[in-house]
């Protein structure tokens, strides 16, 4: 792992073709700290944000548990309410409201470094938003499976059954 072929997107939102460009990702750059115990299943990303004047680039370190918040959020999501993702103060939090014409606000902000917050509206995403994003999150956890069971609190070990390395 470590080359940029290596980089997937978890969150991919953007614009409609030709209604802006804006965009807000969260890619996966690689695991943490590959082969030791208490770092492997970390993941290094970091949150894009594209728009017309605005290009921020925020670093995340992500727990196995927040991609179990991102599914949660994509529910909330999902039932056209708002989704906090990210709260724990650790890392940049991100806030993902449809409007009522079904446009995203999404707004990131960086509370644990800069105190920046970026807000961008995405046009009306494509009914099958909400699919493509479970598709990402599907993706990411087949790249990068949990390898890493905690025995016990602060005793962690290998998973070696139905590993596919």
């Amino acid at each position: 792992m470590g080359s940029t072929d290596d980089v997937i997107d978890l969150i991919h939102l953007t614009d409609r073709p030709g209604a802006g460009g804006h965009s807000v990702s969260v890619r996966v750059l690689g695991r943490c700290q590959p082969g030791i115990l208490t770092g492997h299943d970390l993941l290094d990303c970091e949150i894009v944000i594209a728009a017309e004047s605005v290009h921020a680039t925020f670093s995340v370190t992500l727990l196995p548990e927040d991609l179990e918040d991102w599914e949660d959020a994509l529910a909330r999501l999902e039932s056209r309410r708002s989704a906090m993702w990210l709260e724990s103060g650790r890392t940049p939090s991100m806030r993902i409201e449809p409007d009522e014409s079904g446009a995203l606000r999404v707004t990131v902000h960086d509370g644990p470094e800069s105190e920046a917050t970026v807000t961008v509206l995405l046009s009306v995403p494509p009914p099958t938003w909400i699919t493509h994003q479970h598709d990402l999150l599907a993706r990411a956890r087949e790249v990068y499976p949990r390898e890493v069971a905690e025995t016990s609190p602060g005793a962690y070990e290998w998973r070696r059954a139905g590993s596919s390395g």
